[in-house]
């Protein structure tokens, strides 16, 4: 079987890992993935996860600016893919992309479909404070993540865990079902699943907004936004006006006794925490990165002076 795989970031990265693992390693002709990207203040060009594993492991890379058929159309058949596997790839594929191989084309969708569809299910499935969070294996179709779907697997959501922490799960688990559904392919193992329209619902990519952190909402809404976005973007807030990004947090016991924003707990001592007074109950802050340092611990931080009892958080440019 040809398989021509399209990916992007780290999840796809673990994915394509597996696929190369298995008995399929040969079989994959091609990996398609977005175009290198600027980063930090140099602007230095930076491949994608897929693309970096994918050059290690010897495949050719396409890196196409756009997959209109007049662009990528030649290529594509040149390679003569007989399955196409999609991986959070990010960008739309056009027809002949989907139907054309002999297989056509299946999506390893970061949802338990038909429940957010779109662009950043994982985040907002976190952000809605889901119990159970998973993948769907679906054919692919011209419409966004609607597709007849073939497989599901799902893990718990648990209260400290992060994005990156459930993508890591996932991916493995999503890699391992989907190399079973590959191998069914031809039989009826898989019946493919119409997905009920009425029951989806949309994951709209996170915006800049979507990072702020509002204490004058739930610690348990903050710490689900904080989870969601971490390890990348990342959400962010200011103490006494020193921006700080926070990578991990999980909701504190006890109620809230301050205004939205002020301490209500400082622990130094060994990784410490950070306990914030919310609209309702207290965020405990555990990781954090100020601006122009490196990632340290809420203890760390609070070792360092950066904050004391006095200290407001939120009240900067974030309001």
């Amino acid at each position: 079987m040809r398989i021509l795989f399209f990916g992007t970031p780290e999840f796809a990265k673990n994915v394509l890992s597996a696929i190369a693992a298995s008995e399929y390693k040969n079989d994959i002709i091609g990996v398609v993935t977005r175009e290198d990207k600027p980063k930090d203040r140099g602007h230095k060009l930076m491949p994608t996860p897929v693309k970096v594993l994918a050059q290690e492991l010897g495949y050719p890379v396409y890196q196409p600016s756009t997959l209109k058929e007049e662009v990528f159309g030649e290529t594509f058949r040149s390679l003569a893919p007989d399955l196409c596997i999609v991986v959070a790839y990010g960008k739309i594929l056009p027809h002949y992309v989907l139907f054309e191989p002999k297989y056509e084309s299946i999506n390893v969708h970061g949802s338990i479909l038909p429940k957010y569809r779109g662009a950043a299910p994982f985040q907002r499935a976190i952000m809605a404070g889901e119990k159970e969070i998973g993948i769907t294996i679906m054919k692919m179709d011209d419409g966004l993540d609607t597709g007849d779907m073939l497989a599901k697997v799902s893990v718990p959501l648990l209260p400290s865990s992060t994005c990156g922490d459930i993508e890591n799960e996932l991916a493995a688990k999503g890699a391992a079902l989907l190399l079973d559904v590959i191998r069914a392919i031809g039989t009826d193992k898989y019946p493919p699943e119409k997905q009920d329209d009425g029951l989806s619902t949309y994951a709209k990519k996170i915006e800049a907004k979507d990072r702020i952190i509002d204490f004058s909402e739930s610690a348990d809404v903050c710490s689900r936004r904080i989870r969601a976005l971490s390890p990348a973007p990342l959400a962010h807030t200011d103490i006494d006006g020193l921006p700080v990004k926070i990578t991990r947090a999980v909701t504190a016991e006890g109620e809230s006794k301050g205004e939205p924003g002020t301490v209500a707990l400082l622990i130094g001592k060994g990784d410490g925490r950070m306990e914030i007074n919310c609209g309702e109950g207290r965020l405990a802050i555990l990781r954090l990165i100020p601006q122009g340092k490196n990632e340290m611990s809420a203890g760390d931080f609070i070792r360092g002076r950066k904050i004391t009892e006095s200290s407001v958080l939120g009240k900067g440019e974030n309001k």
